[in-house]
């Protein structure tokens, strides 16, 4: 019978050239060369405080090295970390054979926000030291990602007084009911059991004062509007995406179109895409040329945008809602979405008559409310509307309001396929003298050259978002607080950066 050599396929001590893992080529050569002879980290010496008293510390490069290859390998835990760096050779290469605690990795992850940013610009200049960046088009757009937050403790400081109200008042019963019961006998550990519903209902109900305490008014939004705060993250919000309602952020990129490196990131906690645009711009600028075309999807469009890119002089093409259904090219896009039911009626809809005019609507000019028949209050969703040279305000009806309607025949014509009833209120004609940023908008992004720029900003950024949520795995914020967040969401842009850069043959 044949004899073969045992294999053993895991070994405890091995003679192994640390330094040799390293492949140039590879992303973690790029990375080792990149922290050691690039990155300027004098400016985390101010952290440590051990020059003559304490204990040694692990060199920032180490973590630093180690934290960007493990985000770049989907590990985001600092405890799956800190196995990788006993466990898997290139981690042990990266951090010469040390095995830092995850407490170290997780306290230098979470106060990386005063560093971040200019690792992020040194990484920059040597992409664009490799010619990487070509400034002609920068791609804006951004990603709404869950956090670590709890989407059911979000509410306004009303809805939170009305819980603790509700919690207090449970307490209060089980405990008239406990002392009821006191005076017959009863199973001990029954008693046992509502003493401590007892407990966690006063406790919850004490948490609950506790924050409305700490945060006396309601959070606000950009236009001031009150919005709901979360008492596990109060920087986080409530955003609509098309898997349902999540409690996270918004990562924002510009992207350059030239080899997709990132020129800026930002997280932010709201997801009103048009809030973020100017501030992404502003960051941008140092490395744009006066020539430099900013794009985004319809998200981003505003009045307010263009108007604001327009006294800034900045070339911009910003896509309206309406864009598609101007553009030829997307003429037979209606073929490409999900078929109606088969067995619908296919029989042309009669024509009803008597539908609900604005003259039915109870409109308030002042006040700026609309109550519809139904007597259910409209939202305002345009104060200077366009349309046939006439200006007005518009008000749209909400879901939760218009669907379960019995009123839906006679206010809308259509009441199968629209949901929501809209109604404008015209003021007069438009001023022709005013300037209409979104009609000069609207010409340059439909004119032909227009519409080749604007191209281009989907095969832009939308790679760059699959790379960092598909291949790297980032499918959730683990920190809390806007300056944590976005900290992460640097550093996941760092790791997008520097893997370009070994794309391209740097450090070989």
């Amino acid at each position: 019978m044949a004899r073969y050599k045992v294999i053993d396929t895991s070994p405890r001590f091995l003679a192994v050239d640390l330094e040799k893992q390293l492949l140039p080529g590879t992303f973690e050569h790029a990375l080792n060369y990149l922290v050691d002879h690039e990155l300027d980290l004098r400016r985390f010496d101010a952290r440590y405080r051990n020059d003559f008293t304490g204990a040694s510390a692990y060199a920032p490069a180490l973590l630093l090295k180690v934290v960007l290859f493990a985000y770049s390998r989907g590990i985001v835990s600092s405890r799956e970390i800190e196995r990788a760096c006993r466990e898997q050779v290139t981690f042990i290469a990266l951090s010469g054979d040390c095995a830092p605690h995850f407490t170290t990795f997780a306290d230098f992850v979470s106060t990386l926000g005063a560093e971040i940013v200019p690792l992020f610009k040194e990484v920059l200049l040597i992409c664009d030291r490799q010619g990487l960046i070509g400034r002609e088009m920068f791609a804006i757009d951004g990603v709404k990602l869950p956090s670590n937050a709890s989407k059911g403790k979000s509410g306004t400081r009303a809805d939170f007084q009305r819980q603790a109200e509700k919690l207090e008042q449970a307490a209060q019963q089980m405990l008239a009911r406990h002392r009821d019961n006191d005076a017959r006998p009863i199973e001990p550990d029954l008693t046992a059991k509502a003493a401590q519903r007892i407990e966690r209902l006063q406790h919850g109900a004490a948490q609950l004062r506790r924050w409305l305490k700490k945060h006396p008014e309601d959070r606000k939004g950009a236009k001031g509007k009150v919005i709901k705060s979360n008492r596990t993250d109060n920087d986080s919000a409530k955003m609509a995406t098309s898997k349902g309602v999540i409690q996270g952020y918004t990562g924002v990129a510009a992207v350059d179109d030239r080899h997709q490196i990132i020129i800026e990131a930002q997280a932010h906690g709201t997801g009103s895409e048009q809030a973020l645009l100017m501030p992404v711009v502003a960051a941008a600028t140092p490395v744009c040329t006066l020539d430099t075309l900013i794009t985004a999807d319809a998200g981003y469009h505003s009045e307010a945008n263009l108007k604001a890119l327009a006294e800034t002089h900045r070339p911009a093409l910003i896509a309206d809602s309406q864009m598609r259904q101007r553009d030829e090219r997307f003429k037979d896009q209606a073929t490409h979405k999900a078929q109606p039911d088969p067995l619908y009626d296919k029989a042309h809809p009669k024509k009803t008559a008597g539908h609900y005019r604005p003259k039915d609507f109870d409109y308030d000019p002042h006040a700026g409310i609309c109550i519809c028949p139904a007597g259910k209050k409209l939202y305002q969703n345009g104060a200077n509307c366009h349309h046939n040279g006439q200006v007005g305000t518009k008000f749209q009806g909400a879901l939760r309001d218009c669907l379960p309607c019995t009123l839906r025949e006679k206010c809308l014509r259509k009441p199968e396929t629209t949901k929501t009833r809209q109604v404008m209120f015209f003021r007069g004609k438009a001023d022709k003298t005013a300037v209409n940023y979104s009609e000069i908008m609207r010409r340059a992004i439909d004119s032909e050259r227009g519409r080749q720029l604007y191209g281009k900003r989907f095969a832009t950024v939308e790679p760059v978002f699959g790379n960092i949520r598909h291949n790297k795995g980032l499918d959730r914020f683990t920190l809390r607080g806007q300056t944590k967040v976005d900290t992460q969401w640097k550093l996941f842009c760092l790791v997008h950066n520097i893997e370009k850069l070994a794309h391209h043959g740097y450090a070989q």
